[in-house]
């Protein structure tokens, strides 16, 4: 028996909004704690969100705050605090260290167009400050992404830290013709104009970091006195490294920053904790700069202790596969001592939250991906022991907000429930399993959503003989209801990386596919990220086999064991889940009914030379990768070798590509590669060309026309 499909167009719209406006929880920030004059104690905890407007087809932030009574152990009573408010133009935004004044970087249009920034500074009830960064032509826009950006307030409160690209001097044409004569004062200063416009410069090409770093080149790092509204830009920096992710140094005699080497050219940055790195401190007054970690590893994330005697940070091998489990370290700023805590994070952790110290100075605390979960854990910095602070909790997926007093801000999602504000106090060492969760913000569970976790063991045939009895999972949604005999259609969607992992967590597509009347399944082949390291360096050399076979093998597995039509079966993926998708349709050409691929990795031999990243090209079909190196006709045939498009004359799977026209990383041409390819041998395919989108394909109109897209092309080649 099939169940019915939702497959009207305007249903499907509408199932779409509904769940695209649940809004999800991207910061918090925990206030001074204020005792009542019955010694009773309370902080506001101002908390930012993001949400999905599809007629303004945009994100649109919004803030909204929370009272929290409590006795430092527990919460006694905890309430919102007004209503919400909107967000508009903030890039940035941070409290001093008092809580008495608050910074925000501002983005601001004129009536002509133009983009400014202006820096602001916030007390009490009124702007104290507003400075036009843009006019005092200090510095190039100030960086407000996650890899780099940072705004730093310094421990005396009278300074700012923060990044922005260098200033570059002017550039003007050969053939500018000159001004008409002036008077001796402007013929001056029209001089001096000439002087620093540079001739011949106009169209000398900037190299960037790539993917979602697009112009952000040769970061500075820029500190502002509050007092003088002067900015300065420090000096002292090496040439040959991009600093970023920096913090006032105890006494604010000097900054801490992490520093990207970018010679002999710069690589793309973003999901890539593997380019080489180091943290560094330079000194304000003389200008010196310091070595503070080894300078042939890859960190990011530094973060200073509230007694200001340690920082601890990840760090990874440099090159090699983009993503991987990271070691926790930790440098002491009195003895110039670095220790490595813990020397595999369990897992894998992405970046260590902004605030991650508990009150002691001693303990650390991270989110970290467990197999198909995630999972709050602390680390004691002294021992190295590693306690879980959700294991007792509901199975779901947890991510720290911020820690503050040991006052812990957490979010909290399923497959079925989206993302719920969460907080719980610290408890002491040794009783971190007596952490008591108080949810603050409740999301609607959605009860038409019913998920498992799937554990599978590849057969001996399937076995990587250099990393044998590796097993995985996947996660597996399907409707609740189920009437007796009923098979639902299946959707099979690999995520990307390769090096990446589902956690149980809300996922909009997923979740209206489910509604709609789909399975889902999420794989974690060997390779994704949460199964140690082991899993992670398996898959290296063996693309396009490995990967493949695990994903058939599951969806295979899984088929006899649910409720599933083998009549019905789809594939869903995206960047090396679309590499997957596409290797399936060729390899497997009689088992899927029809395949969306988003920005696919098709060819890795032709994308090597226009890919953002061209050493995973290499490193995931198991070759050495040399920047300087000559072209090597051996390691082409190897990368095609491993790619979907030597299988493309058996595919008979219905193809939709999806492309983001501003991809840095798998570039569009990739898709249109195989389009025509698809074409030529008469295989019903269609492109659906986004401007504006990079590789996540993340822009809210791109997004929902997307899915619309996906839901019609499923309906039609799987009835």
């Amino acid at each position: 028996m099939e169940p019915p499909l939702l497959n009207n167009t305007e249903e499907i719209a509408a199932l779409y909004r509904e769940l695209s406006q649940f809004p999800s929880v991207s910061s918090a920030c925990i206030g001074p704690e204020v005792t009542t004059q019955y010694g009773g104690k309370y902080c506001n905890i101002y908390t930012e969100w993001s949400q999905r407007d599809l007629e303004r087809a945009e994100n649109v932030k919004f803030c909204r705050q929370y009272l929290i009574f409590h006795d430092n152990q527990s919460i006694v009573y905890s309430s919102p605090s007004g209503s919400c408010t909107e967000i508009k133009g903030e890039l940035l935004s941070r409290d001093s260290p008092s809580g008495a004044q608050k910074a925000v970087l501002r983005k601001t249009s004129n009536s002509k167009g133009e983009e400014k920034q202006f820096l602001e500074v916030w007390e009490k009830n009124r702007k104290a400050k507003s400075i036009d960064l843009s006019a005092l032509e200090k510095h190039g826009q100030v960086y407000e992404d996650d890899q780099f950006g940072c705004l730093a307030w310094s421990h005396s409160e009278t300074h700012l830290l923060y990044v922005a690209e260098k200033k570059r001097p002017k550039a003007e044409s050969f053939f500018k013709p000159k001004a008409p004569e002036l008077n001796v004062e402007e013929e001056l200063s029209k001089t001096e104009q000439r002087e620093k416009a540079i001739k011949g410069e106009q169209f000398v090409f900037h190299e960037d970091w790539g993917e979602t770093l697009v112009a952000k080149s040769v970061p500075v790092l820029c500190v502002l006195d509050i007092e003088s509204n002067n900015v300065s830009v420090l000096e002292g920096v090496p040439e040959h490294i991009s600093p970023g992710q920096a913090f006032w140094t105890p006494g604010d005699t000097g900054v801490v920053f992490a520093g990207w080497w970018h010679e002999p050219f710069r690589l793309g940055l973003r999901h890539c904790t593997n380019r080489r790195s180091a943290l560094f401190y330079v000194d304000l007054t003389g200008g010196r700069c310091e070595l503070l970690s080894d300078d042939t590893k890859a960190i990011w994330s530094p973060r200073l202790s509230p007694d200001q005697c340690r920082i601890v940070y990840l760090e990874n091998v440099a090159f090699g596969p983009h993503q991987q489990c990271s070691r926790l370290c930790m440098y002491d700023w009195y003895t110039k001592f670095t220790s490595t805590v813990v020397e595999i994070v369990p897992r894998q952790s992405q970046a260590l939250p902004e605030c991650c110290w508990a009150a002691d100075s001693q303990r650390v605390v991270l989110d970290t991906a467990q197999r198909s979960r995630q999972e709050l854990i602390v680390v004691d910095t002294l021992s190295g022991s590693v306690s879980s602070l959700t294991k007792g909790s509901s199975l779901g997926s947890w991510a720290l907000l911020t820690i503050d007093r040991d006052l812990m801000v957490a979010k909290f999602s399923t497959p079925s429930c989206p993302p719920m504000l969460m907080v719980a106090f610290l408890p002491p060492a040794g009783k971190e399993s007596e952490v008591n969760w108080v949810c603050l913000e409740e999301s609607n569970r959605i009860q038409e959503i019913t998920w498992n976790i799937q554990t599978l063991q590849p057969p001996p045939e399937l076995d990587n003989p250099h990393y044998a009895g590796l097993d995985f999972e996947a996660i597996l949604l399907r409707p609740t209801q189920t009437p007796e005999k009923t098979k639902f259609p299946l959707v099979v969607s690999p995520h990307g990386g390769p090096h990446s992992v589902f956690t149980v967590s809300w996922m909009l597509y997923p979740a209206v596919l489910c509604r709609m009347g789909f399975a889902v399944l999420l794989v974690n082949y060997r390779g994704s990220l949460g199964f140690g390291q082991d899993s992670v360096a398996s898959l290296p050399g063996n693309v396009g086999t490995q990967d493949v076979k695990d994903v058939q093998f599951c969806m295979e597995q899984v088929l006899q064991k649910e409720p599933l039509d083998p009549q019905r079966v789809a594939l869903l993926g995206g960047s090396h889940g679309g590499f997957l998708s596409c290797h399936l349709i060729g390899q497997y050409p009689d088992t899927y009914k029809a395949c969306v691929a988003r920005n696919p990795v098709v060819n890795m031999a032709s994308m090597v030379g226009s890919t953002d990243i061209p050493d995973w090209c290499l490193a995931e079909a198991g070759l050495p990768y040399d920047p300087s190196a000559l072209p090597d006709p051996r390691q082409w045939t190897e990368m095609l070798l491993h790619s979907p498009m030597q299988y493309v004359d058996k595919v008979q799977t219905p193809v939709l590509l999806m492309l983001g026209e501003e991809d840095r990383r798998v570039p569009p041409k990739q898709g249109l590669e195989y389009y025509h390819a698809l074409k030529a041998r008469g295989i019903p395919t269609r492109v659906l060309l986004y401007p504006g989108n990079n590789h996540a394909l993340a822009g809210v109109e791109a997004e929902a026309d997307g899915f619309m897209n996906i839901a019609l092309w499923l309906i039609q080649h799987m009835k």
